[in-house]
């Protein structure tokens, strides 16, 4: 029996349940398809897509174009399991109206459950509009990697008492706004707790603590897929990159050994016919 796909009303009953939320990032069909089969909650096409697939440094070149082509790739390949999709830099945060056109473009066009927005009290009229015009809302606080450059670095955020209340109240000001989830990254354990008790919907973790309501890792980096280095918080589940590396290089060798392809490795339906014209040829060479 096919799993039914969650919704936003039953993401919020998990929380209510205390049930932990699974999130997993994928970027095209077939990752999506292992995320469905492995029956996570939530698969979410990250913007990371422009540092796990297309070779960017950061997350910031990544355009609204990029986000729907990987979308639209995601959703055929996990129907049934709810995905919401990265607003990339720049596609909000100016206008009202053009973020809700951008939102409803990944809508439309990638057949999303939702957004995903980082930003808090200062985007929370665009949540709001969002929210309005029927487009499911999800938020991102703590170390939010398109704004990577004003903020110094890949670095934990909400340390001291000043930060760590502004993130309370942007957590405050999304929900208020309508945002169904909000993803917590690179936050004090402490922090992460404080919030996911406080407000009224559920919380994501990545490198957010135990005590939100659910996690998320990027598949490449749970998966072992990268050979870079990887955040405190990332734990390996496999280390596919040597697996992969050292298959192709067994491959390389044999192929250059000549040892790869056999002949069972080819077809001889058609051998006799093969045979008959290679006797023509030798025969027209002769003459």
């Amino acid at each position: 029996m096919t799993k039914a796909k969650h919704t936003t009303i039953t993401i919020q009953s998990m929380r209510q349940k205390g049930e932990p939320i699974v999130m997993v990032t994928a970027y095209d069909a077939s990752q999506a398809s292992h995320a469905q089969d492995a029956e996570v909650d939530v698969i979410l096409v990250g913007d990371s897509v422009g540092m796990v697939m297309l070779g960017y440094d950061t997350t910031i070149p990544v355009t609204l174009d990029d986000m729907v082509h990987h979308a639209k790739a995601v959703r055929r390949g996990a129907g049934n399991t709810m995905v919401l999709v990265d607003m990339p830099f720049a596609s909000y945060r100016q206008t009202v109206a053009d973020t809700v056109r951008h939102a409803a473009r990944i809508m439309q066009e990638a057949q999303a459950d939702g957004v995903k927005l980082e930003g808090g009290t200062a985007i929370a009229p665009h949540v709001q509009a969002l929210t309005d015009a029927g487009i499911p809302v999800c938020g991102h606080l703590g170390l939010t990697p398109q704004s990577v450059l004003q903020l110094g670095g890949y670095r934990v955020q909400g340390r001291d008492e000043k930060t760590a209340e502004r993130m309370f109240e942007d957590a405050r000001a999304l929900v208020d706004a309508g945002a169904f989830l909000i993803v917590l990254e690179c936050v004090p354990n402490a922090l992460g707790k404080l919030i996911t008790d406080s407000v009224s919907v559920p919380t994501i973790g990545i490198g957010g603590g135990p005590d939100c309501s659910g996690q998320v890792l990027v598949y490449h980096d749970l998966l072992g897929l990268n050979g870079t280095h990887e955040a405190k918080f990332v734990k390996r589940y496999s280390s596919l990159r040597t697996q992969i590396v050292d298959s192709i290089r067994t491959y390389r060798n044999e192929v250059k050994e000549r040892s790869f392809p056999t002949s069972a490795y080819g077809y001889d339906v058609a051998a006799a016919a093969v045979e008959a014209l290679s006797a023509r040829v030798r025969g027209s060479d002769s003459e």
